[in-house]
């Protein structure tokens, strides 16, 4: 097993009145509560809305409006620039020489455009097959950009990084890690979502739930809030997996750290994880959450509900309402308000076209790692 390290504050210092000010967008304004962050980096994330929604409230079998917290209104339009600003900061900190990231999706985007703002390369391994718009982002964002199958991201990652000195915005062990500065950043969705319902702690908040660094860091914060003083609980955390795998779901059946499955694929591919990670499970069960599930056929019920709001989301950003809806029809009430992360565009979604990108050959890598190495030597 690994375990992530861990980032701590001398919260005695943390001055309060931080949580008196609007949850507007730019997460330089939660400084005392995050690792250094560059100056002039922020892209001005953070700050997204939190919408009631009634309709939704019923078809998830609340008494109450559920409350939606929009990430897909974020710079590159998912939560992980929360996560990338705090990244990028410490790589400029530490003065390495580029962002190197193993992603299929919203992750390698968000990780492209902090790069390209703090003035440093970036280079994404992905996997086949990945959606236009992810590769049209890329290209656009100046990333160096390599194919391998899926098994082989993390083998070519730590080539890459080991032939670079880059810094790696993802894990590099076998049980999700990641990087330890990256979650912190999520702690401000805890902070707005306080501050957004007149700072109260709302009873559940439900998060789409794939290695688990968004539950951590989500869950982190609300545990701030209490430890500062400003609340006296946190709200019940509910993690939201795809039926198919669910790792997360399995290590808690089974009282373990971490867990691998097999399985198909979902929809949701943001969130198609095979392994979890002891972040996880660590929250859930300090905080008492609980580990839900939900079928494809219901992620595509949630997607049509939330329509009906106005709202497009990509599959993974349903998660939390199709694991809501079915908690219901099983017979589990959660403490309202409830709250459910909404985490990236529908955009993302969009159809795969017939012009798959070519698979990146030994010789390509090399290449691509030659021209990194030129740009460092600059």
């Amino acid at each position: 097993m690994q375990y992530p390290l861990e980032i701590d504050y001398d919260y005695e210092r943390v001055p309060l009145d931080i949580f008196t000010q609007p949850p507007l967008p730019g997460l330089e304004r939660w400084a005392p509560l995050l690792p250094p962050l560059m100056p002039g980096l922020s892209l001005r994330e953070g700050g997204t809305a939190l919408i009631a929604s009634e309709r939704l409230g019923k078809w998830v079998g609340a008494k109450s409006p559920v409350l939606l917290k929009d990430e897909s209104r974020n710079p590159t339009w998912s939560r992980k620039d929360r996560l990338n600003y705090c990244i990028t900061s410490a790589a400029a900190a530490v003065g390495a020489r580029g962002i190197a990231v193993a992603s299929s999706g919203n992750h390698g985007i968000s990780a492209a455009a902090y790069a390209a703002r703090a003035g440093l390369p970036c280079v994404v391994i992905t996997s086949p097959s990945p959606q236009p718009i992810f590769l049209h982002f890329l290209k656009h964002l100046q990333a160096e950009i390599i194919v391998v199958p899926t098994e082989q991201r993390w083998a070519v990652l730590n080539e890459v990084i080991d032939a670079t000195g880059f810094i790696s915005a993802s894990n590099l062990t076998r049980f999700h890690t990641g990087n330890p500065f990256g979650p912190e950043g999520y702690k401000s969705i805890a902070f707005e979502i306080f501050l957004q319902c007149d700072r109260n702690m709302p009873g559940t908040v439900v998060i789409p739930t794939g290695y688990g660094e968004l539950l951590y860091g989500v869950a982190k914060g609300f545990r701030e809030i209490v430890q500062l003083g400003l609340a006296e609980r946190m709200p019940r955390i509910i993690s939201a997996e795809p039926g198919v795998r669910g790792p997360l779901s399995h290590a808690m059946q089974r009282n373990v750290a971490a867990f691998e499955v097999d399985g198909p694929p979902s929809l949701a591919a943001g969130i198609s994880c095979t392994v979890s990670s002891y972040r996880g499970v660590k929250m859930l069960r300090e905080c008492g959450g609980v580990a839900l599930t939900f079928a494809e056929d219901t992620l595509k019920r949630a997607i049509a509900a939330l329509a009906h709001e106005g709202l497009w989301q990509e599959y993974s950003g349903v998660a939390g309402l199709a694991a809501l809806y079915e908690a219901h029809r099983r017979g589990q009430t959660f403490e309202e308000p409830i709250v459910v992360i909404l985490t990236s565009s529908g955009l993302k979604d969009i159809p795969t076209s017939d012009a798959e990108p070519r698979m990146s050959s030994a010789e390509d890598i090399a290449a691509t790692i030659a021209r990194l190495r030129a740009v460092n030597a600059c």
